[in-house]
């Protein structure tokens, strides 16, 4: 079935509905679909449109750049968004907002760039310099601690905005560095520059209006997407141990608040289950072994409500 809803339309069911900025492209655009698929915020968008209304909740998506959202939550135009931190940090001055959480993808750090056989290795040489960035707010916080001067005195770093192709300004002669966000580096290294410098790590947050319209929806959306996020980190694990190594098995696996115990027609064995953080899931199935238990099973989880 095809999302037919025009504009006009879309806004008029809107006043009952929590709006939902999701950026419209680029490094987060997919990973917040996936992220939506999971929290089962079902909907279709039709191509072009940057509305999109959900057939289970009450909730309108908004497509728009990445940048442009904390402005939106933060004069309440919207009530939710996802964007970087550091779209939230660079728009701090205008724009006050909850970030509600992490989101634990699309960690990237935004850094100084130099020419990768130029002059410079400090980032204190590029004080009097020329620096282009997206992110000029940060950047000049950034070269005012620098300068180790008072936020009303002038800056000597000549600060530069350009909305895209930044690695572009060193070769093209505009900027002796640059600060810009950096993931794998490769197309740093591809434009010939290096890192000399962070300024700011970055990664995606989930963001909210201070005074939000739908305040139940947010809670709800809030609980969906905390449930996708644990389902992602944790693994649940089963095994049977003897009692009398109850106490040191549950070093190992103490689980979020407690794990649950239960007993088996072998009055000197028990059941455990608890949830284990996926990425050390390896080494507790190790220990648990040299501790002594037994049927260790680990389960996927898909989603979870904690």
């Amino acid at each position: 079935m095809h999302f037919s809803t025009s504009i006009p339309n879309a806004v008029s069911h809107m006043n009952d509905r929590l709006l939902f900025a999701i950026p419209k492209k680029g490094r987060l655009h997919r990973q917040c679909m996936d992220l939506l698929k999971g929290a089962d915020i079902q909907f279709t968008r039709a191509n072009r449109l940057d509305l999109a209304l959900s057939t289970n909740l009450p909730i309108t998506l908004v497509f728009l750049p990445a940048a442009d959202i904390p402005l939106f939550v933060g004069e309440g135009r919207v009530d939710l968004g996802i964007t970087g931190q550091d779209q939230v940090a660079e728009s701090a001055q205008t724009a006050n907002v909850d970030e509600l959480c992490d989101l634990g993808f699309g960690g990237c750090k935004l850094q100084v760039e130099v020419p990768d056989k130029g002059e410079f290795t400090q980032p204190e040489q590029l004080i009097g310099k020329s620096v282009v960035t997206s992110f000029p707010n940060l950047a000049r916080t950034y070269f005012r601690s620098l300068e180790q001067i008072p936020p009303d005195a002038p800056l000597k770093t000549n600060i530069k905005y350009v909305g895209g192709s930044v690695e572009a300004s060193c070769a093209l002669g505009i900027a002796d560095a640059v600060v810009d966000l950096v993931e794998s580096g490769e197309t740093m290294r591809a434009a010939g520059l290096k890192a000399i410098a962070t300024v700011f790590t970055t990664s995606a947050v989930l963001i909210a209006n201070k005074n939000p319209d739908h305040a139940d929806t947010v809670a709800l959306v809030v609980k969906r997407i905390m449930g996708v996020l644990s389902a992602d980190k944790y693994v649940l694990c089963n095994y049977n141990c003897p009692r009398d190594k109850i106490p040191q098995v549950l070093k190992i696996t103490p689980g979020r608040r407690a794990p649950a115990i239960s007993p088996l027609e072998n009055e000197e064995w028990v059941a455990v289950s608890s949830l284990v953080e996926k990425k050390k899931v390896a080494e507790v199935m190790d220990q648990l072994k040299l501790s002594g238990a037994e049927d260790i099973l680990v389960l996927s989880v898909s989603n979870s409500r904690v």
